[in-house]
């Protein structure tokens, strides 16, 4: 005959748990199932409810939940089944169920993100040919999801949908409900944003103290460096399971570790700076004398040896006068290595005047603006980022 239609509503109890590491969730449901089997009909207009043990007397669908990992009917004091039975053979049958069912979870925005979970209930062998199912009220058919209390989500919005799964076997009816759920971020703000945000300005604090201050200074880089590799070690054990994923959470961690990182180094540069100027100004000695020697000796040959044309201007040193006619210009010429020797020590020296910092203490004085505004620009980008795009 006609396939046997039947009409199902959901009654969402809890959702107990929903585990990001293990990818799924555990909810417990009143399924209720209607159907009409005329073989049942009587005379009258009551309705009789049953013992469940006559479910083993009864036809009834077939129904699992798709991707369910586990799944228990509860049994406490007795089997949670209802069967009530209708004059004109309409049949509902209701059952308590637990159930952990997978959820695949995109966490590349934690926890700024948005889950979409289903809950999906098929006929196990009775193909579309044997039954059809349908919702009984469509998204009134489910109850219980506006009640739903969570500890770190917030029910979006949810909706039924009517599908059909195309198996090697047949095609079988499945009947979904799809819910989003938000995650809280306050929790997170109030645990791991705040107090990274704070080290990073505590170690902004180290701009405003003395070059000579080495071991204030140093304390201060090294303990906000040391507080931040804790924070972020204990977000991610947390999520042990899923560290494949980078998590917006872990890009602003890694930020303001980039940020404390930054402000030490830059302590760095900035007393070896300090340290370098005043070595300057101590007389030159031993091997710094014999290096500005060595270089006069080669100026002074350079200039001799540059052209043709200048050996035809008279030069004199002390009271020798010489001309281009009286010169050996062969004694004159440099070798080969020396003038690479030469043109290579004077590029590195052009090289280390260009990167030396004349000032040290401008390098605090700047580090006190940049430092800020460009943490101000990151953190305008991130969050505009992961939560709008």
């Amino acid at each position: 005959g006609e396939p046997v239609q039947i009409a199902m509503s959901l009654d969402i109890a809890s959702i107990s748990s929903i585990s990001e590491s293990d990818m799924d969730y555990t909810a417990t449901i009143y399924l209720r199932q209607h159907w009409t089997d005329p073989r049942l009909v009587f005379d009258g207009n009551q309705s009789f409810t049953l013992d469940a043990r006559l479910v083993e007397l009864l036809w009834v669908p077939d129904t699992y939940i798709v991707e369910s990992k586990r799944s228990f009917l509860h049994e406490v004091t007795v089997g949670n089944r209802l069967i009530r039975l209708f004059s004109n053979g309409t049949i509902l049958y209701a059952l308590r169920i637990t159930a952990t069912v997978a959820c695949n979870m995109d966490l590349s925005k934690y926890p700024m993100d948005t889950q979409t979970c289903r809950l999906q209930l098929e006929s196990w062998g009775y193909d579309e040919n044997d039954v059809t199912f349908t919702w009984l009220r469509g998204n009134d058919s489910v109850q219980g999801m506006e009640r739903l209390r969570l500890s770190q989500y917030t029910v979006e919005r949810y909706y039924t949908l009517v599908s059909t799964s195309q198996q090697e076997t047949g095609n079988y009816p499945r009947l979904i409900l799809q819910f989003e759920l938000r995650r809280n971020v306050l929790y997170f703000i109030l645990e791991t944003y705040i107090p990274s945000t704070l080290l990073v300005m505590l170690s902004w604090v180290s701009f405003w103290i003395t070059l000579d201050s080495v071991p204030a200074r140093t304390c201060i880089g090294v303990t906000t460096v040391l507080s931040m590799t804790t924070l972020m070690i204990g977000s991610r054990s947390s999520l042990s399971k899923t560290n494949c994923f980078i998590k917006a959470i872990d890009v602003y961690l890694g930020i303001c570790f980039s940020f404390v990182f930054g402000a030490l180094v830059e302590y760095a540069v900035a007393h070896y700076s300090s340290s370098q100027k005043c070595a300057a100004k101590a007389p030159a000695q031993g091997p710094t004398s014999e290096l500005a020697k060595e270089m006069e000796e080669v100026n002074i040959t350079n200039i001799l040896n540059s052209s043709l044309a200048s050996y035809k201007r008279k030069i004199s040193f002390t009271s020798i006068e010489i001309s281009s006619d009286n010169i050996n210009c062969s004694d004159l010429t440099m070798k080969t290595h020396e003038k690479i020797k030469f043109v290579l020590r004077n590029k590195m020296h052009r090289i280390i005047n260009y990167f030396t910092i004349q000032n040290p203490s401008n390098v605090d004085h700047y580090s006190k603006l940049l430092f800020p505004l460009f943490f101000l620009l990151v953190n305008v980008l991130y969050w505009a980022y992961y939560l709008y795009f």
